[in-house]
Protein backbone atom coordinates (compact mmCIF):
# COMPACT_ATOMS: atom_id res chain seq x y z
CA UNK A 1 0.00 0.00 0.00
CA UNK A 2 1.38 3.46 -0.83
CA UNK A 3 2.89 5.36 2.05
CA UNK A 4 0.45 8.26 1.67
CA UNK A 5 -2.57 6.02 2.24
CA UNK A 6 -4.36 6.36 5.53
CA UNK A 7 -7.33 3.98 5.27
CA UNK A 8 -10.24 4.69 7.57
CA UNK A 9 -13.01 2.06 7.71
CA UNK A 10 -16.29 3.61 6.63
CA UNK A 11 -19.78 2.27 7.05
CA UNK A 12 -22.34 1.92 4.27
CA UNK A 13 -24.26 3.94 3.25
CA UNK A 14 -23.83 7.08 5.40
CA UNK A 15 -20.47 8.22 4.05
CA UNK A 16 -21.21 7.87 0.33
CA UNK A 17 -24.74 7.18 -0.91
CA UNK A 18 -23.53 6.81 -4.53
CA UNK A 19 -20.96 4.15 -3.68
CA UNK A 20 -23.03 1.36 -5.25
CA UNK A 21 -21.87 2.28 -8.73
CA UNK A 22 -18.30 1.35 -7.78
CA UNK A 23 -18.60 -1.51 -5.32
CA UNK A 24 -19.58 -5.13 -6.02
CA UNK A 25 -22.88 -6.74 -5.12
CA UNK A 26 -22.96 -8.63 -1.84
CA UNK A 27 -25.61 -11.19 -2.67
CA UNK A 28 -25.81 -14.88 -3.35
CA UNK A 29 -26.10 -16.09 0.23
CA UNK A 30 -28.25 -18.98 -0.97
CA UNK A 31 -25.11 -20.94 -1.75
CA UNK A 32 -24.05 -23.51 0.83
CA UNK A 33 -20.47 -23.60 2.02
CA UNK A 34 -17.95 -21.65 3.98
CA UNK A 35 -17.52 -17.90 3.86
CA UNK A 36 -14.25 -16.77 2.35
CA UNK A 37 -12.30 -13.78 3.62
CA UNK A 38 -12.27 -10.79 1.31
CA UNK A 39 -8.94 -10.48 -0.46
CA UNK A 40 -6.95 -7.26 -0.32
CA UNK A 41 -6.74 -5.72 -3.77
CA UNK A 42 -3.91 -3.45 -2.74
CA UNK A 43 -0.55 -4.97 -1.72
CA UNK A 44 -1.50 -5.37 1.94
CA UNK A 45 0.01 -8.56 3.28
CA UNK A 46 -2.13 -10.31 5.85
CA UNK A 47 -5.21 -8.19 5.30
CA UNK A 48 -8.64 -9.75 5.06
CA UNK A 49 -10.30 -6.52 3.97
CA UNK A 50 -10.75 -5.21 0.45
CA UNK A 51 -9.57 -1.61 0.18
CA UNK A 52 -11.06 0.25 -2.76
CA UNK A 53 -9.82 3.57 -4.11
CA UNK A 54 -12.96 5.45 -5.17
CA UNK A 55 -12.75 8.55 -7.38
CA UNK A 56 -14.80 11.31 -5.84
CA UNK A 57 -13.95 10.34 -2.27
CA UNK A 58 -10.37 11.55 -2.58
CA UNK A 59 -7.43 9.50 -3.72
CA UNK A 60 -6.44 8.16 -0.33
CA UNK A 61 -9.79 7.37 1.23
CA UNK A 62 -10.81 3.74 1.42
CA UNK A 63 -13.84 1.65 2.16
CA UNK A 64 -13.69 -1.50 4.21
CA UNK A 65 -15.65 -4.10 6.16
CA UNK A 66 -18.48 -4.52 3.71
CA UNK A 67 -21.55 -6.45 4.80
CA UNK A 68 -21.54 -9.64 2.72
CA UNK A 69 -25.34 -9.92 2.86
CA UNK A 70 -26.19 -6.41 1.69
CA UNK A 71 -27.70 -5.93 -1.75
CA UNK A 72 -26.51 -2.74 -3.46
CA UNK A 73 -28.92 -1.11 -5.88
CA UNK A 74 -27.39 0.59 -8.92
CA UNK A 75 -29.49 3.51 -10.14
CA UNK A 76 -30.42 3.29 -13.80
CA UNK A 77 -29.38 -0.33 -14.24
CA UNK A 78 -32.06 -2.79 -15.22
CA UNK A 79 -29.76 -5.77 -14.79
CA UNK A 80 -29.27 -7.53 -11.48
CA UNK A 81 -26.20 -9.70 -11.22
CA UNK A 82 -26.31 -12.39 -8.58
CA UNK A 83 -22.70 -13.08 -7.71
CA UNK A 84 -21.67 -15.11 -4.68
CA UNK A 85 -19.29 -14.40 -1.88
CA UNK A 86 -20.14 -17.78 -0.44
CA UNK A 87 -18.24 -20.39 -2.42
CA UNK A 88 -19.29 -24.01 -1.98
CA UNK A 89 -16.67 -26.05 -0.17
CA UNK A 90 -14.49 -27.95 -2.66
CA UNK A 91 -12.66 -29.98 -0.06
CA UNK A 92 -13.22 -31.45 3.37
CA UNK A 93 -15.59 -29.42 5.51
CA UNK A 94 -13.71 -26.83 7.51
CA UNK A 95 -10.37 -27.89 6.07
CA UNK A 96 -7.49 -25.47 6.35
CA UNK A 97 -5.24 -24.75 3.36
CA UNK A 98 -2.66 -27.50 2.90
CA UNK A 99 -0.12 -25.13 1.37
CA UNK A 100 1.00 -21.54 1.68
CA UNK A 101 -1.10 -19.31 -0.55
CA UNK A 102 0.02 -16.12 -2.27
CA UNK A 103 -2.30 -13.68 -3.99
CA UNK A 104 -0.64 -11.39 -6.53
CA UNK A 105 -2.34 -8.10 -7.31
CA UNK A 106 -1.40 -4.54 -8.20
CA UNK A 107 -2.73 -1.40 -6.59
CA UNK A 108 -6.15 -0.90 -8.17
CA UNK A 109 -7.90 2.41 -8.91
CA UNK A 110 -11.41 1.79 -10.24
CA UNK A 111 -14.25 4.04 -11.30
CA UNK A 112 -15.72 6.42 -13.84
CA UNK A 113 -13.38 9.34 -14.58
CA UNK A 114 -10.45 7.60 -12.91
CA UNK A 115 -8.22 8.10 -15.99
CA UNK A 116 -6.87 11.28 -14.36
CA UNK A 117 -5.39 9.14 -11.58
CA UNK A 118 -2.85 7.57 -13.94
CA UNK A 119 -0.73 10.73 -13.90
CA UNK A 120 -0.19 11.00 -10.12
CA UNK A 121 0.26 7.22 -10.07
CA UNK A 122 3.19 7.56 -12.47
CA UNK A 123 4.65 10.37 -10.37
CA UNK A 124 4.52 8.20 -7.24
CA UNK A 125 6.51 5.57 -9.13
CA UNK A 126 9.24 8.08 -9.97
CA UNK A 127 8.28 9.07 -13.51
CA UNK A 128 10.02 11.98 -15.19
CA UNK A 129 9.87 10.91 -18.84
CA UNK A 130 7.35 8.07 -19.01
CA UNK A 131 6.72 6.10 -22.19
CA UNK A 132 3.02 5.93 -23.04
CA UNK A 133 2.43 2.73 -25.04
CA UNK A 134 -0.82 2.72 -26.99
CA UNK A 135 -2.28 1.96 -30.44
CA UNK A 136 -3.77 3.90 -33.36
CA UNK A 137 -7.34 3.15 -32.28
CA UNK A 138 -6.85 4.78 -28.87
CA UNK A 139 -5.20 7.77 -30.51
CA UNK A 140 -8.21 8.21 -32.81
CA UNK A 141 -10.66 7.82 -29.92
CA UNK A 142 -9.12 10.76 -28.06
CA UNK A 143 -8.11 8.91 -24.91
CA UNK A 144 -4.39 9.41 -25.52
CA UNK A 145 -4.78 13.19 -25.73
CA UNK A 146 -6.80 13.22 -22.52
CA UNK A 147 -4.18 11.21 -20.65
CA UNK A 148 -1.33 13.31 -22.06
CA UNK A 149 -3.06 16.37 -20.66
CA UNK A 150 -3.09 14.83 -17.18
CA UNK A 151 0.56 13.78 -17.49
CA UNK A 152 1.65 17.25 -18.56
CA UNK A 153 -0.36 18.69 -15.70
CA UNK A 154 1.91 16.72 -13.36
CA UNK A 155 5.00 18.13 -15.09
CA UNK A 156 5.89 14.91 -16.91
CA UNK A 157 7.66 14.84 -20.28
CA UNK A 158 5.75 11.87 -21.70
CA UNK A 159 6.68 10.18 -24.97
CA UNK A 160 4.18 8.18 -27.04
CA UNK A 161 4.81 4.94 -28.95
CA UNK A 162 1.97 3.38 -30.91
CA UNK A 163 3.49 1.23 -33.68
CA UNK A 164 1.54 -1.84 -32.64
CA UNK A 165 -0.79 -4.35 -34.23
CA UNK A 166 -3.14 -6.78 -32.45
CA UNK A 167 -1.37 -9.77 -30.89
CA UNK A 168 1.99 -7.99 -30.31
CA UNK A 169 4.80 -9.38 -32.43
CA UNK A 170 8.36 -10.06 -31.32
CA UNK A 171 9.77 -7.45 -33.72
CA UNK A 172 7.26 -4.83 -32.54
CA UNK A 173 8.39 -5.23 -28.95
CA UNK A 174 12.01 -4.91 -30.07
CA UNK A 175 11.12 -1.66 -31.83
CA UNK A 176 9.28 -0.38 -28.77
CA UNK A 177 12.28 -1.13 -26.58
CA UNK A 178 14.55 0.75 -28.96
CA UNK A 179 12.25 3.79 -28.77
CA UNK A 180 12.15 3.55 -24.96
CA UNK A 181 15.95 3.37 -24.75
CA UNK A 182 16.68 6.08 -27.31
CA UNK A 183 14.34 8.54 -25.57
CA UNK A 184 15.66 7.88 -22.07
CA UNK A 185 12.27 6.86 -20.71
CA UNK A 186 11.58 5.54 -17.22
CA UNK A 187 8.07 4.48 -16.12
CA UNK A 188 5.94 2.62 -18.68
CA UNK A 189 2.26 3.53 -19.02
CA UNK A 190 0.07 1.28 -21.16
CA UNK A 191 -3.19 2.72 -22.44
CA UNK A 192 -5.05 0.06 -24.40
CA UNK A 193 -6.17 -3.53 -24.51
CA UNK A 194 -4.27 -6.71 -23.87
CA UNK A 195 -1.99 -6.29 -26.89
CA UNK A 196 -0.84 -2.85 -25.73
CA UNK A 197 -0.38 -4.01 -22.15
CA UNK A 198 1.57 -7.11 -23.17
CA UNK A 199 3.76 -4.97 -25.43
CA UNK A 200 4.52 -2.62 -22.51
CA UNK A 201 5.45 -5.60 -20.36
CA UNK A 202 7.70 -6.91 -23.12
CA UNK A 203 9.42 -3.54 -23.46
CA UNK A 204 9.96 -3.49 -19.70
CA UNK A 205 11.54 -6.96 -19.78
CA UNK A 206 13.99 -5.90 -22.50
CA UNK A 207 14.73 -2.58 -20.80
CA UNK A 208 15.97 -4.44 -17.73
CA UNK A 209 17.32 -7.66 -19.21
CA UNK A 210 18.22 -7.02 -22.86
CA UNK A 211 18.27 -9.71 -25.54
CA UNK A 212 15.32 -10.97 -27.57
CA UNK A 213 11.85 -11.13 -26.04
CA UNK A 214 11.53 -14.76 -27.14
CA UNK A 215 14.43 -15.63 -24.82
CA UNK A 216 12.11 -15.17 -21.86
CA UNK A 217 9.47 -17.77 -22.71
CA UNK A 218 8.50 -19.76 -19.63
CA UNK A 219 8.39 -19.01 -15.92
CA UNK A 220 10.62 -16.46 -14.16
CA UNK A 221 13.13 -16.24 -17.00
CA UNK A 222 13.69 -12.47 -16.65
CA UNK A 223 15.87 -12.05 -13.52
CA UNK A 224 16.49 -8.28 -13.42
CA UNK A 225 13.86 -5.95 -11.90
CA UNK A 226 11.81 -4.22 -14.61
CA UNK A 227 10.76 -0.54 -14.80
CA UNK A 228 7.54 0.45 -13.01
CA UNK A 229 4.29 -0.26 -14.85
CA UNK A 230 1.03 1.72 -14.84
CA UNK A 231 -1.81 0.09 -16.77
CA UNK A 232 -4.95 1.75 -18.13
CA UNK A 233 -7.09 -0.96 -19.79
CA UNK A 234 -9.44 0.07 -22.59
CA UNK A 235 -11.14 -3.31 -23.01
CA UNK A 236 -13.12 -5.50 -20.63
CA UNK A 237 -11.65 -8.95 -20.76
CA UNK A 238 -7.94 -9.55 -21.10
CA UNK A 239 -7.03 -9.07 -17.44
CA UNK A 240 -3.49 -8.23 -18.56
CA UNK A 241 -3.54 -5.12 -16.38
CA UNK A 242 -3.48 -7.24 -13.21
CA UNK A 243 -1.79 -10.42 -14.43
CA UNK A 244 1.68 -11.93 -14.27
CA UNK A 245 1.41 -13.01 -17.93
CA UNK A 246 2.88 -11.53 -21.10
CA UNK A 247 1.79 -13.11 -24.40
CA UNK A 248 3.91 -12.45 -27.50
CA UNK A 249 3.63 -13.73 -31.07
CA UNK A 250 6.69 -15.59 -32.32
CA UNK A 251 6.54 -14.59 -35.99
CA UNK A 252 9.06 -17.22 -37.09
CA UNK A 253 7.23 -20.20 -35.63
CA UNK A 254 3.76 -18.74 -36.10
CA UNK A 255 2.72 -19.30 -32.48
CA UNK A 256 2.27 -17.37 -29.26
CA UNK A 257 4.69 -17.70 -26.37
CA UNK A 258 3.83 -17.25 -22.72
CA UNK A 259 6.11 -15.29 -20.41
CA UNK A 260 5.12 -15.72 -16.79
CA UNK A 261 6.53 -14.16 -13.66
CA UNK A 262 5.57 -12.28 -10.51
CA UNK A 263 7.62 -9.29 -11.70
CA UNK A 264 5.13 -8.79 -14.55
CA UNK A 265 2.26 -7.94 -12.20
CA UNK A 266 1.88 -4.19 -12.81
CA UNK A 267 2.45 -1.73 -10.00
CA UNK A 268 -0.80 0.16 -10.54
CA UNK A 269 -3.86 -0.37 -12.73
CA UNK A 270 -6.33 2.45 -13.37
CA UNK A 271 -9.68 1.15 -14.61
CA UNK A 272 -12.00 3.79 -16.08
CA UNK A 273 -15.15 2.20 -17.59
CA UNK A 274 -15.58 5.20 -19.91
CA UNK A 275 -12.79 3.83 -22.09
CA UNK A 276 -14.86 0.74 -22.89
CA UNK A 277 -17.47 2.76 -24.77
CA UNK A 278 -15.23 3.30 -27.83
CA UNK A 279 -14.37 -0.37 -28.41
CA UNK A 280 -15.41 -1.78 -31.77
CA UNK A 281 -18.25 -4.29 -31.47
CA UNK A 282 -16.04 -7.27 -32.43
CA UNK A 283 -13.48 -6.31 -29.78
CA UNK A 284 -16.15 -5.92 -27.14
CA UNK A 285 -17.38 -9.45 -27.88
CA UNK A 286 -13.89 -10.92 -28.04
CA UNK A 287 -12.63 -9.43 -24.78
CA UNK A 288 -15.87 -10.23 -22.96
CA UNK A 289 -15.59 -13.89 -23.93
CA UNK A 290 -11.95 -13.82 -22.89
CA UNK A 291 -13.00 -12.69 -19.40
CA UNK A 292 -15.61 -15.45 -19.29
CA UNK A 293 -12.96 -18.02 -20.23
CA UNK A 294 -10.61 -16.65 -17.57
CA UNK A 295 -13.28 -17.03 -14.91
CA UNK A 296 -14.31 -20.56 -15.84
CA UNK A 297 -10.79 -21.87 -16.39
CA UNK A 298 -9.50 -20.28 -13.18
CA UNK A 299 -12.33 -21.82 -11.14
CA UNK A 300 -11.68 -25.36 -12.38
CA UNK A 301 -7.88 -24.98 -12.61
CA UNK A 302 -5.59 -27.27 -10.65
CA UNK A 303 -4.14 -24.05 -9.24
CA UNK A 304 -7.43 -22.70 -7.90
CA UNK A 305 -7.66 -21.90 -4.19
CA UNK A 306 -9.90 -20.20 -1.67
CA UNK A 307 -8.48 -16.80 -2.57
CA UNK A 308 -9.34 -17.12 -6.28
CA UNK A 309 -12.63 -18.99 -6.38
CA UNK A 310 -15.00 -16.14 -5.54
CA UNK A 311 -13.31 -13.79 -8.03
CA UNK A 312 -13.69 -16.41 -10.75
CA UNK A 313 -17.36 -17.11 -10.06
CA UNK A 314 -18.29 -13.46 -9.84
CA UNK A 315 -16.60 -12.78 -13.18
CA UNK A 316 -18.50 -15.61 -14.89
CA UNK A 317 -21.85 -14.35 -13.61
CA UNK A 318 -21.15 -10.70 -14.43
CA UNK A 319 -19.99 -11.36 -18.00
CA UNK A 320 -22.93 -13.64 -18.75
CA UNK A 321 -25.38 -11.05 -17.45
CA UNK A 322 -23.88 -7.89 -18.91
CA UNK A 323 -21.97 -8.61 -22.12
CA UNK A 324 -25.09 -8.79 -24.35
CA UNK A 325 -26.29 -5.43 -23.01
CA UNK A 326 -23.03 -3.74 -23.95
CA UNK A 327 -23.33 -5.12 -27.48
CA UNK A 328 -26.79 -3.61 -27.93
CA UNK A 329 -26.22 -0.39 -25.95
CA UNK A 330 -22.51 0.55 -26.11
CA UNK A 331 -23.09 3.62 -23.96
CA UNK A 332 -24.84 1.74 -21.13
CA UNK A 333 -22.53 2.84 -18.30
CA UNK A 334 -23.96 0.61 -15.54
CA UNK A 335 -23.32 -2.44 -17.76
CA UNK A 336 -19.87 -1.10 -18.69
CA UNK A 337 -18.98 -0.71 -15.02
CA UNK A 338 -20.05 -4.31 -14.42
CA UNK A 339 -17.97 -5.53 -17.36
CA UNK A 340 -14.94 -3.55 -16.19
CA UNK A 341 -15.25 -5.20 -12.80
CA UNK A 342 -15.80 -8.62 -14.39
CA UNK A 343 -12.57 -8.25 -16.33
CA UNK A 344 -10.76 -7.18 -13.17
CA UNK A 345 -12.05 -10.07 -11.09
CA UNK A 346 -11.36 -12.61 -13.83
CA UNK A 347 -7.84 -11.24 -14.10
CA UNK A 348 -7.25 -11.52 -10.36
CA UNK A 349 -8.51 -15.10 -10.50
CA UNK A 350 -6.50 -16.39 -13.44
CA UNK A 351 -3.21 -14.70 -12.63
CA UNK A 352 -3.24 -16.56 -9.32
CA UNK A 353 -4.91 -19.83 -10.35
CA UNK A 354 -3.56 -19.95 -13.94
CA UNK A 355 -5.71 -21.31 -16.80
CA UNK A 356 -6.35 -24.45 -18.83
CA UNK A 357 -6.75 -26.17 -22.18
CA UNK A 358 -8.93 -23.53 -23.84
CA UNK A 359 -6.18 -20.95 -23.51
CA UNK A 360 -3.42 -23.42 -24.37
CA UNK A 361 -5.25 -24.26 -27.60
CA UNK A 362 -6.31 -20.70 -28.37
CA UNK A 363 -2.74 -19.42 -28.19
CA UNK A 364 -1.76 -21.73 -31.05
CA UNK A 365 -4.62 -20.75 -33.34
CA UNK A 366 -4.11 -17.06 -32.62
CA UNK A 367 -0.40 -17.29 -33.30
CA UNK A 368 -0.91 -19.15 -36.56
CA UNK A 369 -3.66 -16.94 -38.00
CA UNK A 370 -3.21 -13.66 -36.05
CA UNK A 371 -6.83 -13.74 -34.91
CA UNK A 372 -8.59 -12.17 -31.88
CA UNK A 373 -7.81 -14.32 -28.87
CA UNK A 374 -11.25 -13.99 -27.24
CA UNK A 375 -13.10 -15.05 -30.39
CA UNK A 376 -11.07 -18.25 -30.52
CA UNK A 377 -11.80 -18.84 -26.82
CA UNK A 378 -15.50 -18.45 -27.53
CA UNK A 379 -15.33 -21.25 -30.09
CA UNK A 380 -13.14 -23.59 -28.02
CA UNK A 381 -14.46 -23.14 -24.47
CA UNK A 382 -17.69 -25.20 -24.74
CA UNK A 383 -15.72 -28.15 -26.13
CA UNK A 384 -13.11 -27.90 -23.37
CA UNK A 385 -15.82 -27.71 -20.70
CA UNK A 386 -17.39 -30.94 -21.98
CA UNK A 387 -13.98 -32.62 -22.13
CA UNK A 388 -12.99 -31.61 -18.60
CA UNK A 389 -16.42 -32.42 -17.17
CA UNK A 390 -16.05 -36.05 -18.22
CA UNK A 391 -13.37 -36.37 -15.53
CA UNK A 392 -14.91 -34.12 -12.84
CA UNK A 393 -18.20 -32.30 -13.45
CA UNK A 394 -18.62 -31.01 -9.87
CA UNK A 395 -16.95 -27.58 -10.31
CA UNK A 396 -19.08 -26.93 -13.37
CA UNK A 397 -22.19 -27.72 -11.36
CA UNK A 398 -21.22 -24.88 -9.02
CA UNK A 399 -20.87 -22.59 -12.02
CA UNK A 400 -24.31 -23.70 -13.22
CA UNK A 401 -25.78 -22.70 -9.87
CA UNK A 402 -24.10 -19.31 -9.97
CA UNK A 403 -25.55 -18.72 -13.43
CA UNK A 404 -29.01 -19.70 -12.22
CA UNK A 405 -29.28 -22.61 -14.64
CA UNK A 406 -32.11 -24.97 -13.62
CA UNK A 407 -29.91 -27.97 -14.47
CA UNK A 408 -27.82 -27.30 -11.37
CA UNK A 409 -30.48 -29.29 -9.48
CA UNK A 410 -29.77 -32.30 -11.69
CA UNK A 411 -26.64 -34.45 -11.58
CA UNK A 412 -23.26 -32.66 -11.83
CA UNK A 413 -22.75 -34.18 -15.28
CA UNK A 414 -26.01 -32.70 -16.57
CA UNK A 415 -25.24 -29.35 -14.95
CA UNK A 416 -21.79 -29.25 -16.57
CA UNK A 417 -23.26 -29.83 -20.03
CA UNK A 418 -25.74 -27.03 -19.36
CA UNK A 419 -22.83 -24.67 -18.64
CA UNK A 420 -21.20 -25.61 -21.95
CA UNK A 421 -24.47 -25.00 -23.77
CA UNK A 422 -24.94 -21.64 -22.02
CA UNK A 423 -21.46 -20.52 -23.03
CA UNK A 424 -22.15 -21.63 -26.59
CA UNK A 425 -25.40 -19.63 -26.71
CA UNK A 426 -23.66 -16.52 -25.38
CA UNK A 427 -20.91 -16.84 -27.98
CA UNK A 428 -23.48 -17.10 -30.78
CA UNK A 429 -25.43 -14.17 -29.33
CA UNK A 430 -22.43 -11.85 -29.58
CA UNK A 431 -21.51 -13.01 -33.07
CA UNK A 432 -18.74 -15.57 -32.62
CA UNK A 433 -18.49 -18.17 -35.44
CA UNK A 434 -19.71 -21.70 -34.78
CA UNK A 435 -16.39 -23.36 -35.54
CA UNK A 436 -12.70 -22.86 -36.16
CA UNK A 437 -13.14 -23.60 -39.86
CA UNK A 438 -14.93 -20.27 -40.25
CA UNK A 439 -11.81 -18.63 -38.85
CA UNK A 440 -9.52 -20.33 -41.34
CA UNK A 441 -8.36 -23.47 -39.52
CA UNK A 442 -8.16 -26.60 -41.67
CA UNK A 443 -7.92 -30.30 -40.92
CA UNK A 444 -4.28 -30.23 -42.06
CA UNK A 445 -3.47 -27.69 -39.32
CA UNK A 446 -4.65 -29.88 -36.46
CA UNK A 447 -1.56 -32.09 -35.86
CA UNK A 448 0.67 -29.02 -35.61
CA UNK A 449 -1.79 -27.16 -33.38
CA UNK A 450 -2.13 -30.16 -31.06
CA UNK A 451 1.64 -30.60 -30.77
CA UNK A 452 2.15 -26.93 -29.92
CA UNK A 453 -0.67 -26.99 -27.38
CA UNK A 454 1.12 -29.69 -25.39
CA UNK A 455 4.03 -27.26 -24.90
CA UNK A 456 1.86 -24.38 -23.64
CA UNK A 457 2.24 -23.50 -19.95
CA UNK A 458 -1.53 -23.08 -19.50
CA UNK A 459 -2.12 -26.80 -20.13
CA UNK A 460 -0.24 -27.69 -16.95
CA UNK A 461 -3.12 -26.53 -14.74
CA UNK A 462 -5.97 -27.94 -16.82
CA UNK A 463 -8.03 -30.15 -14.48
CA UNK A 464 -7.83 -33.13 -16.85
CA UNK A 465 -4.62 -34.35 -18.43
CA UNK A 466 -4.64 -34.60 -22.20
CA UNK A 467 -2.36 -36.23 -24.75
CA UNK A 468 -1.81 -35.37 -28.40
CA UNK A 469 -4.68 -37.54 -29.62
CA UNK A 470 -7.15 -35.95 -27.17
CA UNK A 471 -6.12 -32.39 -28.02
CA UNK A 472 -6.30 -33.27 -31.73
CA UNK A 473 -9.83 -34.61 -31.17
CA UNK A 474 -10.82 -31.43 -29.35
CA UNK A 475 -9.59 -29.30 -32.24
CA UNK A 476 -11.49 -31.48 -34.71
CA UNK A 477 -14.69 -31.21 -32.63
CA UNK A 478 -14.32 -27.43 -32.69
CA UNK A 479 -13.85 -27.23 -36.46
Amino acid sequence: MPNNWSPVPLSWPAHCPDLARYLPDRVGTHLPGRRLALVATAPRVGSCVTWVTVPGLGRDEAVAELDATTELERAGSAARVVTPLLVPDRGAAGAEPTRLLKFHAPEIVFGIDSLAEAAPAAVRLGAVRPLLVTDPGLLAAGWVDELLGYLRGEGLDARVWSDLTPNPKDHEIAAGHEYYRDNGCDVLIALGGGSVIDAAKGIAILAANGGNILDYEGVDRAPAPIPPLVMVPSTSGTGADVSQFCIVTDTTRGTKITILGRALVPDITVIDPRLLTTMPEWLNAATGLDALTHGIEAFVSLGHNRLTDHHALRAVAMVTENLPATMVRPGDMPARVEMAQASLEAGLAFTNAILGAAHAMSHQVGGMLDLPHGVINGVLLPHVIRFNAEADPAPFATIAECLGLPEHRDTPAVAALAVADRVERLAREVGVPKGLAELGVTEDDLPRLAAQTLQDACLSTNPRTADHAQIHALFRAAL
